[in-house]
């Protein structure tokens, strides 16, 4: 069921609107502006009804912050008002509001508003999926990626906490499709995709498919020998799926995996870190393929085989 907030001072409106929408929607009602501004920073809201007349301070406020603040413009806001003159009303668009529903509330018209704002809501959510998603593999594609490790890169440099970025690439690829066709390929992509998703457990775990057969994760914490050693594990589950390769080239599909661990520090380019993970990875699969090379703080090489 979707949430809405209800941001009103007045207990007898709050209560009115609630009753309108009770039952199709799950209804949080806030009295203050601070409670607004709080329980918008800590639940997730589909939809909030903001009053613009509050004691304090007041609706177009309260609207600023949260646009600045809290949810930016991914969740609507609908404005209450008695307000009926068009500098308000512009006042309001200006600052984000999606609409306006005046008092005294028509139920038709306050429900039919709603509907069409979720339903927007839950349009723009999917197509923001699907522009962040692998069509193909349901994880985050190149450009999550190049979004979100900046984020991440930032977090890590700011809490001065180890950051490993890892490449995989799935040995010989062409070879398999060249065998087996592209959709057998493409069977192979997903199952190598899942099986490292499955052991990228944590929170601050991401894995994105890079290109091609190759993919890219980066992790927060751990130091370099904890992340080699996991990486192996890694290595070692996408063999033991035992996933027939070319006859000619291998018994089972395998990845080749390079990766990195550093603390950044102000100024360091995540981008120049990727390059040495990929640097990492052009040496596995140099020296043999189906293995790990690592480089570790001191900027030490440490090769599984």
């Amino acid at each position: 069921m979707e949430k809405i907030l209800i941001v009103d001072d007045s207990r007898l409106q709050a209560a009115q609107l609630k009753s309108i929408l009770d039952g199709e929607y799950d209804i949080t009602i806030a009295q203050t502006a601070e409670d607004g501004l709080y329980l918008t920073s800590m639940g997730k809201f589909s939809l909030i009804l903001l009053d613009v007349v509050m004691p304090g301070m007041d609706g177009f406020t309260l609207l600023k912050k949260l646009q600045e603040e809290v949810i930016g413009q991914s969740v609507p806001v609908i404005l209450i008002t008695s307000l009926t003159d068009e500098e308000s009303e512009q006042r309001g668009l200006m600052l984000g509001a999606v609409d306006y529903i005046t008092k005294p509330f028509r139920p038709l018209i306050v429900k039919a508003r709603v509907d069409t704002h979720i339903k927007l809501y839950n349009y723009r959510k999917q197509v923001e999926y699907q522009s962040r998603t692998d069509q193909l593999t349901g994880i985050a594609n190149r450009w999550q990626h190049d979004r979100y490790s900046i984020i991440r890169w930032k977090e890590a440099a700011r809490l001065q906490v180890p950051f490993s970025i890892c490449m995989f690439d799935i040995d010989r690829f062409k070879a398999f499709n060249d065998t087996f066709g592209h959709p057998a390929g493409d069977k192979v992509i997903v199952s190598v995709a899942k099986i490292i998703n499955s052991h990228l457990g944590r929170s601050t775990d991401f894995l994105a498919r890079y290109g091609g057969e190759e993919f890219v994760a980066f992790l927060l914490g751990g130091n370099s020998e904890k992340s080699f050693a996991h990486l192996k594990k890694i290595r070692q589950a996408v063999e033991d799926r035992h996933m027939p390769h070319a006859p000619s080239v291998a018994e089972w599909v395998t990845v080749s995996i390079g990766g990195i661990t550093l603390i950044p520090q102000t100024g360091d380019s995540y981008q120049a870190a990727l390059k040495i993970a990929d640097n990492m990875l052009y040496e596995a699969k140099s020296s043999g393929r189906n293995r790990v090379v690592w480089m570790d703080e001191d900027g030490k090489q440490l090769f599984e085989k």
